[in-house]
């Protein structure tokens, strides 16, 4: 598949910089088609990471334009080979609070996206679902063949809703690989500044205390971004036809409470933590079954938590608040 033509959606977000740079760094043409909306993920954050691709990679495509309007993005996938689509809501604690949004920009962006695909014979399509669409009562580790009917949040509603109606899509478009791929707790530099490794790597960074909810017993399969791109790239490149759903995820649950110390020896600096409430929708724990991807898709998560949380450290450090 190297120097094919890819759209990106969401492509200067968190996993969607690193996407789109790797594709690019490989040799292939890539589309990246992102709104520029300030939440979840900060728009002065997409800002840099549109430049940062820029000056590297000055033969990049930028188009400014939401998912959920197939007319304004339609031309962008005249002449593509694939489509990785990344754009979306992300967060289980801010889709409580707008559960229609996240629906409206996640399943019928999800929908469109295939739509326009489908419409121009595009035969390889990815998207990123969520390890939150298992919820409390799947056993864990999660596995694909589990029904995932209970999430416990909007967010993971949505992602899971999305996945249906991709499922439906590629049984009437039988030559099309269509990928949902179930991300697990993904970290890594430039991720989200609300999310928890870089939340508490830079509060450590500044000296001040973290708030860390419950008792530090919820257990996350904390997944670096490096691993997290080369299972894109490896399930956007096959050519099976067909949906299927992909964990990736590190199949290495960490405690919350083992994850601040372990930011505390890579920063070298002790922390000093402080508890908060559980809050509604969060699940128990996280922890990815992940046979599925290395057999059909020869992948596997490679970086270990502690090369892992030295990546962020050094991303903070180098860009300050």
């Amino acid at each position: 598949m190297r120097g094919r033509s890819w759209v990106v959606t969401g492509g200067v977000g968190f996993i969607g910089y690193h996407v789109s740079h790797a594709l690019l760094a490989r040799g292939d043409e890539v589309t990246v088609i992102d709104d520029f909306s300030d939440a979840p993920y900060p728009e002065v954050y997409k800002r840099r990471n549109a430049a940062d691709l820029i000056r590297d990679f000055a033969h990049l495509r930028i188009v400014t334009a939401c998912v959920t309007d197939a007319e304004a993005i339609d031309p962008c996938f005249e002449g593509a080979d694939g489509v990785i689509h990344l754009a979306g809501l992300a967060g289980v604690r801010p889709s409580i609070r707008s559960p229609a949004h996240y629906a409206h920009v996640n399943v019928t962006g999800t929908a469109t996206v295939l739509e326009i695909a489908r419409a121009r014979g595009i035969q390889r399509v990815s998207f990123a679902s969520s390890s939150s669409v298992y919820g409390n009562s799947t056993p864990l580790p999660a596995n694909e063949d589990e029904p995932a009917i209970a999430p416990e949040s909007p967010y993971g509603a949505s992602k899971r809703c999305a996945e249906l109606v991709a499922q439906s899509i590629a049984q009437h478009a039988p030559t099309m690989g269509v990928r949902a791929l179930r991300f697990f707790t993904v970290y890594g530099p430039r991720q989200r500044p609300e999310m928890a490794i870089t939340l508490f790597a830079r509060a450590m960074c500044e000296g001040k205390a973290i708030t860390v909810f419950g008792d530090g017993s919820m257990r996350r399969d904390f997944t670096h971004v490096d691993d997290i791109v080369r299972g894109v790239l490896a399930a956007s490149d096959s050519d099976r036809p067909g949906f299927r759903a992909y964990n990736l995820g590190s199949s290495s649950p960490v405690q919350l409470a083992q994850l601040v110390d372990a930011i505390g020896h890579a920063s070298g600096i002790a922390p000093e933590v402080v508890h908060a409430p559980v809050p509604p929708g969060d699940v128990v724990a996280t922890y990815a079954e992940t046979s599925r991807a290395e057999h059909e898709l020869g992948w596997k998560p490679r970086v270990s938590l502690g090369d892992g949380l030295h990546s962020v450290i050094a991303w903070v450090r180098a860009n300050p608040a």
